[in-house]
């Protein structure tokens, strides 16, 4: 907690030294070992996006998202459109290596260049995707390059508190809960409260290092199974 005080001696914020806008995240390609992310396109994913949500036939994945499920693709497509005209939020397709074939979808959202922020959410990831190590990959490509190319103060995560799955990745993946937003929205006709959960720049480094460590090939055995979880490298673990 900052112990600085102004002229009047009033507490105030550590300084923010030299600090300048940051850039827009630009529609590029993030490129992985396990998977490559690029800019949602109707022409190429949504097609194939549709086909791999069948694999949940109840509509589970979409529970907590404002829209969806779709029944036809046709109906896929238009939202496909209309999402990957936008840059805010700006809408990834998740793509597995060595095929490009279309896993699941993300997005950076309420980008805020001048005080560099910037939320990741709108996971919708089929079946195919979901506790993967392609998954865990894909979150680890925008938040590094959140900070790492952009140079981004913060990247903050929001969810359904009702949303186990969600809040359970974020606190995996070193996100901290900073507090519950009550009665935050409406959506499908149900009350929202929404979760907040951020990493910092500074906290990126060493959770960085750890996501790293876990996604590195060594970390499997020859069936694919994890030698240590990423909560043991995380900093503070053993």
């Amino acid at each position: 907690m900052s112990r600085r005080t102004n002229h009047l001696g009033q507490r105030i914020g550590e300084p923010v030294p030299d600090w300048t806008t940051r850039p827009t995240p630009p529609r590029v390609p993030l490129e992985g070992r396990h998977c490559r992310l690029a800019p949602l396109s109707e022409a190429a994913h949504a097609a194939r996006l549709h086909e791999r949500h069948r694999a949940d036939p109840e509509g589970r994945n979409w529970t907590y998202l404002p829209y969806g499920p779709f029944e036809s693709p046709a109906s896929y497509a238009r939202w496909v459109r209309r999402a990957a005209a936008g840059s805010d939020p700006l809408f990834y397709a998740i793509l597995d290596r060595p095929g490009d074939d279309p896993l699941g979808v993300a997005s950076y959202l309420r980008i805020d260049p001048p005080m560099g922020s910037i939320e990741i959410g709108h996971l919708s990831f089929s079946p195919a995707l979901q506790r993967s190590t392609t998954a865990t990959e894909a979150l680890y490509l925008m938040i590094r390059h959140v900070f790492d190319d952009l140079g981004y103060r913060r990247c903050e995560w929001k969810c359904d508190r009702l949303n186990a799955p969600s809040v359970a990745a974020a606190k995996r993946l070193g996100f901290r809960y900073e507090g519950t937003f009550r009665q935050a929205v409406v959506t499908k006709g149900r009350n929202r409260d929404t979760a907040w959960f951020s990493i910092l720049d500074r906290e990126w480094p060493a959770l960085g290092a750890a996501l790293e460590a876990w996604l590195d090939p060594g970390n499997f055995d020859g069936d694919g199974r994890q030698r240590r979880r990423l909560a043991d490298l995380r900093p503070g673990r053993g």
